[in-house]
């Protein structure tokens, strides 16, 4: 294996092109914050301003700046984005938004928790940098709030449109998110205040998510049961690319966890489970959503084949094998990679490509939008050629 090749081709698409791509069209120089929905050559297309995805901008040129690439136009990017955020972004609460207009009013109410978790990402790594006690605080405030939420069962609060006959559901995703957060959060702010938090998301990951009698994680866990509903299409929802992003989480907390070799053992499993289950066995590539038992899915695209699945599986395998050495996760890292650089990656106007049918055809031009930013591609390629590095740093 060749990781030198490898590291090579991932940390020049992350340095040659995806990076220049938003720094030379993201930056809202007249309002402040950034523009996120960019089409396929970076023109601005839509100027709302989602709270996910201006404070995952923070969070990634920050986290690039402390990676070792001390380029100071990455901290005045991220640095003058938290001030408008901060400042137009909260409720009279603290929490954020999930959108606001170009100019900073409030366009939607505050009812996703993950406002909160990108805002505690980017306020800690940014702390990092600089040390002013303002990115401190705001990154506590923030994942106190989200926290609190998470564990509420009623995350959306006020603005949940769901009445007494819906089932109550825990949602993956945010026990997934504590895991990464508290990690990054203790890694940036010093202590360990926030380990508890942490044992929690491995817990719940491992025992109130995962069945053992699928050997698969579900994405939805009735609040009041162990085992998942297998009466309604979001009980039986799965979602391979959260769940490969909530294991390499894991596996990056518990490897330097003294005693983790049990968990790790089962996480392994789950990696090798999932990417079996969720590979498009006639096309290639990992589907969105899948049915527990094959049924019919509710969501329209749920075999379309995603940016970040596919970036978030990239990891996985990497993490698995330097964790493992086990041949398998290799060979699933060259399967995943060799489908991912065939179909995301935009030659003409640099940047990754978003949304493919199932079999493999770009579906839209955008490289940015309500859900697509700054951060699953590049984090992708500035940690794989990290983890490559350090794998073979092992031989």
């Amino acid at each position: 294996m060749d990781w030198q090749k490898y590291i090579n081709k991932y940390e020049n698409e992350l340095n040659n092109s995806v990076i220049p791509f938003w720094m030379n069209h993201c930056v809202d120089k007249e309002c402040g914050g950034y523009f996120t929905s960019l089409d396929r050559d970076g023109s601005v297309y839509d100027t709302t301003k989602y709270m996910w995805m201006q404070w995952r901008i923070v969070y990634m040129f920050a986290e690039i700046y402390l990676s070792g690439n001390k380029n100071p136009e990455f901290v005045k990017i991220a640095e003058e984005g938290f001030d408008f955020l901060y400042k137009h972004g909260r409720d009279e609460n603290g929490m954020y938004y999930f959108a606001i207009n170009r100019e900073g009013v409030p366009a939607m109410a505050p009812y996703s928790l993950f406002s909160d978790c990108f805002a505690a990402m980017g306020g800690a790594k940014l702390y990092k940098i600089t040390g002013k006690q303002i990115h401190a605080d705001a990154a506590v405030e923030a994942m106190n709030n989200y926290l609190k939420r998470a564990k509420s069962g009623n995350s959306a609060l006020q603005w949940n449109k769901s009445m007494e006959g819906k089932t109550a559901y825990l949602s993956l995703g945010h026990y997934m998110m504590m895991a990464n957060l508290g990690l990054i959060m203790n890694e940036c702010l010093g202590g360990d205040q926030f380990k508890d938090a942490m044992d929690t998301a491995v817990d719940m990951v491992l025992n109130k998510f995962y069945s053992p009698e699928f050997g698969l994680v579900f994405e939805n866990m009735p609040v009041d049961s162990d085992k998942p509903d297998l009466e309604s299409s979001i009980g039986r929802q799965m979602n391979p690319g959260h769940v490969l992003e909530a294991m390499w989480f894991l596996l990056n907390y518990l490897e330097n966890v003294p005693g983790s070799e049990e968990k790790i053992k089962g996480i392994l499993n789950i990696i090798s489970n999932t990417l079996e289950f969720g590979w498009d066995k006639e096309y290639g590539g990992i589907c969105y959503f899948m049915d527990a038992l094959g049924k019919p899915h509710l969501e329209l695209q749920h075999n379309m084949k995603l940016w970040w699945v596919h970036n978030e599986a990239t990891l996985a395998c990497l993490y698995a094998y330097s964790v493992s050495k086990d041949e398998k996760f290799l060979k699933w890292f060259e399967k995943v990679d060799a489908w991912m650089w065939a179909h995301f990656p935009d030659p003409d106007y640099g940047e990754w490509f978003a949304y493919c049918d199932r079999q493999g055809n770009i579906t839209h031009s955008l490289k940015g939008g309500k859900w697509k930013t700054f951060f699953h591609v590049p984090r992708c390629l500035l940690f794989a050629a990290e983890r490559m590095k350090k794998i073979k740093n092992s031989l």
